[in-house]
């Protein structure tokens, strides 16, 4: 008996390149849920505050509505002896504020970034318990927030060195790429030039002059983070300014500006989305180590980087390695994973 053979479906003529190229990234399964757990986690993380926070969400109490956090509430409002912010992590003020009819509604973890515990049972750092789901650092600060609010400060930050990076390289890049020539070999020798020098002591010098604050690393980081990208931009540009549709444009009188950005530019655009995640990832992953070595973010930000350089100096306390580098692996995972799905999705090769 023959064996039949199906025949090949053939996509549909009329879906759009970019509806095929989103097809062929949804039929990547891993790289499909990859991109819906990141985003989801990204938009927990952008709500940290309702999520995890040592202030309730609100109050009830003698018949009157309190949003403490939006606004500082003495602890005499509820029946306290002293005019300081109230702390609702105080055993007397939750007994004030849950007793007679009064209720608050807290959130799921009732702990902030910068919350210490003065009511805890156990030294610092302490392991995982009931009031404290994945322990404390060695300041007695709750891990499970510093994870949560260390992630999105990773994450934005590798959002906006991303974003800058990339529109430094694709302008580097399309220069390069469409004038050509003595333009094209100048920029190449000032970016050998520029690429030798030494980054990192370049951040040790600006962090000893220079109070530290993520803008300033923002900027030093985007000085050089432009090179890579800018040489395939370089190298589709030279390609596509030689074929019909860029000359046609010239022959019509059409301005150079126009060129780049009406025909060239949408047509060079796919190894620069194609390395987009990896380049989230490489942000994400130098902010941690610049605060891994005391060079990154000020001191009081929550901070992956820091919380690792914890975990070294504290063997002992290894819920805060173990977790930490948890986040950090499974963040850039799902990076890499959304990157490999994204490039076999642009793939002209692939239909």
């Amino acid at each position: 008996m023959g064996m039949s053979i199906s025949p090949t479906v053939a996509p549909s003529p009329s879906l759009s390149p970019r509806q095929r190229a989103w097809r062929r990234f949804r039929a990547n399964r891993l790289g499909f849920w990859s991109l819906v757990v990141f985003c989801t986690l990204v938009v927990i993380s952008l709500g940290a505050e309702l999520v995890s926070n040592d202030r309730p969400l609100v109050v009830r109490y003698e018949g009157q509505t309190y949003f403490p956090m939006f606004k500082d509430y003495p602890e005499t409002t509820f029946g306290g002896d002293f005019q300081t912010p109230a702390d609702y992590l105080d055993p007397y003020v939750r007994q004030r504020i849950t007793e007679g009819g009064n209720w608050a509604l807290y959130t799921l973890n009732p702990y902030g970034p910068q919350t210490l515990n003065y009511f805890a049972k156990a030294p610092n750092p302490s392991g995982p318990s009931r009031d404290n789901w994945l322990g404390t650092d060695d300041r007695g600060r709750d891990l499970l927030a510093q994870l949560i609010y260390g992630f999105r400060v990773s994450v934005l930050f590798g959002m906006a060195l991303t974003v800058v990076g990339v529109a430094l390289g694709v302008a580097a890049g399309a220069i390069q790429g469409f004038f050509g020539g003595k333009t094209d070999l100048a920029f190449q020798r000032f970016i050998e030039i520029w690429g030798s020098m030494p980054e990192l002591y370049l951040l040790i010098i600006f962090s000893a002059v220079f109070a530290p604050s993520i803008a300033l690393l923002l900027v030093l980081l985007s000085l050089f983070g432009w090179m890579g990208l800018s040489d395939y931009v370089r190298a589709e540009f030279l390609r596509n300014r030689q074929l019909d549709y860029v000359k046609a444009a010239r022959a019509l009188g059409v301005k150079n500006g126009q060129i780049i950005w009406r025909h060239i530019l949408p047509n060079s655009m796919t190894p620069v989305v194609t390395f987009l995640p990896f380049r989230m990832g490489a942000a994400i992953l130098a902010l941690t180590s610049l605060d891994f070595l005391g060079l990154g973010v000020p001191p009081g930000t929550p901070s992956l980087g820091e919380l690792l350089s914890q975990g070294k100096n504290n063997i002992d306390a290894w819920w805060i390695s173990i977790f930490t580098f948890a986040v950090l692996v499974t963040t850039l995972l799902l990076l890499t994973f959304m990157g490999d799905a994204l490039r076999d999705a642009l793939d002209p090769r692939k239909q």
